[in-house]
């Protein structure tokens, strides 16, 4: 074999491990829609915030809280997933749509005022989306629970979050949302 063959041979399994490597690495198809649902649920909280604003409510609404969880653990069995999967996914939810309004409330508190939109009404018009929301939400992490625990998972949605266009504050809770969404194997 001629030095140049071998450097050929050398290149080219070097090219299709890495070509291997990039493949692997790509995330599942389930993955965007339940980003992008999750995304809507907090674009959500940008209204829910406006509310408040309004209302002069705190963001903080624990009875709120227990209900969404509970609704969503109650039809966790139809989705087969877990109470104790569903219950931490919605908290995270949850957190992280209140990560959404505070950040807004206290930009729109330094303004003196909120922006000029459309104030469509809480608990007439927006929990409803929400609740609608949920079910997506429900079955788009059920058919993204075979993946939650393949080592690639963190890298994928690092990928997905720090390549996503949104606002600044939507992707910090974007981050927050998907925070324990990969299942890392026990040691």
């Amino acid at each position: 074999m001629t030095l140049r063959f071998k450097l050929c041979l050398a290149l080219s399994a070097a090219l299709l491990a890495s070509t291997a490597e990039a493949a692997s690495a790509r995330a599942p198809e389930a993955l965007s829609p339940l980003l992008n649902a999750i995304g809507e649920r907090l674009a959500l909280g940008d209204q829910v915030a406006l509310s408040k604003w309004d209302s002069h409510k705190p963001v903080e609404d624990r009875q709120r809280e227990r209900e969404v969880i509970a609704a969503a653990v109650a039809q966790a069995p139809a989705y087969k997933l877990s109470g104790e999967t569903v219950e931490a996914f919605f908290a995270a939810q949850i957190e992280a749509n209140k990560m959404v309004q505070y950040i807004n409330l206290s930009d729109w508190a330094l303004e003196g005022k909120a922006p000029d939109l459309p104030r469509p009404d809480l608990v007439g018009e927006i929990r409803p989306q929400l609740d609608r929301l949920q079910k997506r939400l429900l079955q788009q992490l059920a058919d993204f629970t075979p993946y939650r625990t393949d080592p690639q998972c963190p890298q994928w949605l690092a990928r997905a979050t720090h390549h996503n266009k949104q606002h600044p504050v939507h992707r910090l809770a974007l981050i927050r949302a998907t925070g324990e969404l990969c299942i890392s194997p026990k040691s």
